[in-house]
């Protein structure tokens, strides 16, 4: 019982979660959210924000490519960062978040 009241408990959240990020694209939101994990740590080889070295080829394929990746996924990433209830145009705020600081 404990056990199916923790999953309830856990959906409600990430529905709530879903609900606040959709009402506005911010992109610090969302990267707090769903991106801060890999992208602050270098988890699996997302680089980090700020570091201008590792973001410098991605960057030079255009901020389309970036869009795409981080949307349909590439390489350890998976799609919206395995947060699929994320809009596309949250997803692309949070990019823009990331890549300000090098750009």
């Amino acid at each position: 019982m404990k056990l199916v009241a923790a999953a309830l408990l856990a959906g409600a959240s990430t529905l709530a979660f879903t609900a606040t990020v959709q009402a506005n694209a911010d992109g610090e939101a969302v990267y707090n959210q769903a991106c801060m994990a890999c992208h602050m740590t270098g988890a699996a080889g997302a680089p980090i924000r700020g570091d201008a070295d590792a973001w410098a080829p991605r960057v030079e394929k255009g901020i389309d490519t970036l869009y795409t990746h981080a949307i349909e996924g590439f390489n350890a990433m998976p799609p919206k960062g395995g947060q699929m209830g994320l809009s596309d145009e949250e997803v692309k705020a949070a990019v823009d978040f990331m890549v300000e600081p090098v750009m």
